[in-house]
């Protein structure tokens, strides 16, 4: 059986519930409404500040149903290796020179989403079960309406494999090559950076955005947004679960949407106080953006396959990556298969994934289940994170030259680089305290200093620490962006054209489901 959209497929995103859910310090004054942005073709977009009720929209109604989920266990075959990834791609048709004109307007219309619509009600595949409370009437019959249950079957798979598919080819093993211990003690911290400004640069992605992504690429609901720079001038963007036409806020979308568990985009523009503007999506039909990396989307299995950073060797690209098993009605939870590393030889038109690079997540303990690499002179250094948002930060390092062969890493335990031998992934030193969700590393080399951006939910904020040597010592961390401000905030990909006094990093927003980009000005002490 394939995805149901009573599964209603959580991703990356919805976990970001779990940061509001914690207790917050006093906010600060709301800022007044005021209408949705609209860019340069009229179209509406989303505000993700968190701004106070619409005064000529009334007092907001407390909805009086309460909605009881009920697992149905089901059994789902899934076919043993698989099926074979989609590689079919075509060359990207040129954008009209009017910027308001759809490319394609034979596929995609042009429609008007709304956070403000309300969500929609009872069971989309089935008429729910409602019950009146007892000895009362139902909401609406009286001033004090008492509240409707609703209970609602929610398919529950119990996967089971079974041959099938087409087997991969198969890819040699790497030599062993295990590299010698080397003491890497922690560097005095640097000077703790300034915010002077944080400030909302523009929309990504979605309807209403600059860069028109809906009817460009169909791409109306995404998240992420992580970067590197893939070429000399040219940036890659890649997203999470996507989805298209027939997508409405609010969250992510259903199976029917036409989701993607990933994107890919590309971006030139050295102005970012213009905005993160996109050139072109990798596509497999027109206006179409295409999955890069496959997944099963068979919940209990394999629900999606999310990208968590990229960076560029030479003319290879690399993608890490985590493959979700099931995400948690638990906030800030989700339960990985392993995390993984992607290759590519075309500029990220196709990848193929490692079967030798990658981090089986044993008991639910792996160390470096949601990764962030990042290349400085002869190593890619390996942030790791295990699956969830409640996980502490390991440091790994692998020599360029080896990034695929995991016999080549090492891990920093307690100031020394150790080579990867048995438990040792485990036994990574946290690298600062508290947990982290989200890594973004850049290192920045005007300065010589790396950057560290995270959604830290102890802090109730996306926040920046810095540090002289990726061991550290790492400084205390300052706040870029407090989710009582942008309540359903999450991510915090810095752009690799950021300086220490100009940073330029995208964040995704739970409820319009899309992407933005912020800047904050840093005043960094030498």
């Amino acid at each position: 059986m394939g995805f149901r959209t009573t599964d209603g497929l959580i991703l990356s995103g919805v976990l970001a519930i779990g940061a509001i859910m914690l207790p917050a310090a006093p906010a600060a004054a709301v800022p007044a409404w005021q209408p949705p942005p609209v860019n340069s073709c009229g179209e509406t977009g989303f505000d993700p500040l968190k701004r106070q009720s619409n005064p000529e929209g009334g007092a907001p109604q407390p909805d009086p149903t309460i909605r009881l989920t009920v697992p149905v266990p089901e059994i789902t075959t899934v076919e043993v290796p698989g099926p074979k990834p989609d590689t079919t791609r075509i060359d990207p048709v040129a954008l009209p020179e009017d910027p308001c004109a759809a490319p394609c307007p034979d596929i995609r219309d042009n429609p008007k989403p709304t956070l403000e619509a309300p969500p929609p009600e009872g069971n989309p595949t089935g008429a729910p079960t409602t019950t009146g409370a007892p000895g009362g009437s139902n909401a609406g019959d009286g001033p004090l309406p008492l509240p409707k249950i609703e209970v609602r079957p929610e398919t529950e798979p119990i996967p089971i494999p079974v041959p099938g598919g087409e087997p991969p080819e198969p890819q040699p093993l790497p030599a062993a090559d295990v590299q010698p211990p080397a003491a890497a003690p922690t560097a005095p911290p640097a000077a703790i950076p300034t915010v002077d400004s944080v400030e909302l640069v523009n929309q990504v992605t979605g309807h209403g955005s600059v860069n028109r992504t809906d009817t460009r690429w169909s791409v109306d609901g995404t998240d992420l947004g992580l970067m590197w720079e893939n070429q000399p001038g040219q940036v890659a963007v890649v997203f999470g679960d996507t989805f298209g036409k027939g997508w409405e806020p609010i969250g992510a979308g259903t199976g029917d949407q036409d989701w993607r568990s990933n994107t890919i985009a590309y971006s030139s523009n050295r102005d970012l106080s213009r905005g993160l503007l996109l050139d072109n999506f990798v596509q497999d039909t027109r206006c179409h953006a295409t999955e890069i990396l496959n997944s099963r989307k068979i919940r209990n299995y394999e629900i999606t396959t999310i990208p968590t950073s990229g960076f560029a060797v030479g003319d290879r690209q690399y993608l890490s990556y985590m493959s979700v098993n099931r995400w948690s009605k638990i906030p800030g939870m989700w339960w990985t298969n392993h995390g993984g590393i992607a290759w590519s030889d075309d500029n990220g038109r196709t990848w193929t994934k490692s079967q030798w690079a990658r981090w089986d997540n044993m008991f639910g303990l792996g160390r470096f289940q949601v990764a962030t690499m990042v290349p400085q002179g002869d190593y890619v250094y390996t942030f790791g994170t295990p699956n969830g948002r409640m996980g502490v930060i390991g440091l790994a390092r692998v020599p360029k030259d080896q990034v695929l062969n995991k016999t080549a890493y090492q891990y920093w335990i307690n100031g020394t680089w150790t080579a990867a031998d048995g438990a040792n992934e485990l036994l990574a030193t946290p690298l600062v305290s508290g947990t982290a969700s989200e890594l973004s590393i850049h290192y920045d080399r005007d300065s010589g200093r790396w950057q560290m951006v995270y959604l830290d939910l102890q802090r109730h904020a996306i926040v920046l620490r810095t540090a002289a040597e990726p061991q550290g010592s790492w400084t205390e961390p300052v706040a870029l962006v407090d989710i009582d401000d942008y309540p359903t905030a999450y991510g915090g990909f810095i752009h690799p054209w950021s300086t220490a006094r100009d940073l330029y990093f995208t964040v995704s927003a739970w409820n319009s489901y899309n992407v933005y980009l912020m800047h904050a000005k840093l005043d960094q002490e030498n």
